[in-house]
């Protein structure tokens, strides 16, 4: 089984890479980050000629988060990310699909730091921690994935110096994911890359692409029960190179049946 997390960065800007990718490669679920469209402006029509089923949770102009799945509906568990009533920002959407329960996430950025924005950053992490609490507590094989907007470790960036004042990188941030691992979820793009050099983003800017200039903030997290399962994990590179490409990869894990 083949779960994989793409920011698409704009589902309709994209939607001719995104359709390609999934038919050459067919994921058994595709979770997208960063839709960029409102609910009823989803392109949900174009995933069906292709046997997809979607559900998502959308927003005008930012954010946005979709779970795709072949061959059968996902089943919504959650939408938005629970602890706090005022967050309207469209960032997180859980569902069940084929007995794994799946977690989509866009994590904030929170640049610039030290701010409001940094703030809103590491109190969503608090968040997303106590509902991942609630998630292993269930015992279920469970995948938490998407952009986290988080590097973890001076191995998952191309250059530390060029990323040392980003919010991506400061201790705030790690500490925070760590905190998740070491609630006993597993980092599955880790676990079997441990040297690092793994890019799951590479910037418009600066000729990033072609000179290779990436770094890791993709992520996929699994439960023991979905831990014990791991087969395998990667990164889709080649479609970062495609014409009018997301600035991300696909990144997947494929799990024992």
């Amino acid at each position: 089984m083949r779960i994989a997390t793409f920011n698409i960065n704009g589902v309709k800007a994209r939607l001719p890479r995104l359709l390609e990718w999934l038919e050459e490669t067919r994921p058994k679920v595709a979770c997208l980050q960063e839709i960029k469209s409102q609910d009823e402006g989803f392109p949900g029509e174009e995933f069906e000629k292709i046997g997809y089923h979607a559900i998502w949770h959308g927003q005008k102009s930012f954010n946005g988060v979709a779970i795709l799945a072949d061959g059968e509906e996902p089943v919504e568990i959650q939408r938005g990310l629970p602890g706090d009533d005022e967050d309207e920002q469209a960032r997180y959407l859980e569902a069940d699909v084929g007995g794994v329960r799946v977690a989509n996430l866009y994590l904030p950025n929170g640049n610039p730091q030290p701010g409001p924005k940094f703030d809103y950053k590491l109190a969503w992490m608090k968040r997303l921690r106590a509902r991942m609490a609630e998630l292993a507590a269930r015992e279920l094989p469970t995948v938490v994935l998407g952009d986290f907007n988080v590097i973890p470790h001076d191995r998952d960036v191309w250059a530390v110096r060029a990323m040392a004042e980003d919010a991506l990188m400061q201790p705030e941030s790690r500490d925070a994911y760590f905190r998740l691992l070491g609630d006993g979820w597993t980092d599955a793009i880790e676990t079997l890359n441990p040297r690092g050099g793994v890019w799951t983003f590479w910037d418009y800017q600066a000729g990033a692409w072609p000179r290779d200039h990436g770094f890791r903030i993709d992520h996929l997290l699994l439960s023991p029960e979905a831990a014990d399962r791991l087969r395998a994990a990667g990164v889709d590179k080649e479609y970062r190179g495609r014409e009018k490409a997301s600035d991300h990869a696909p990144v997947w894990v494929e799990l024992a049946d």
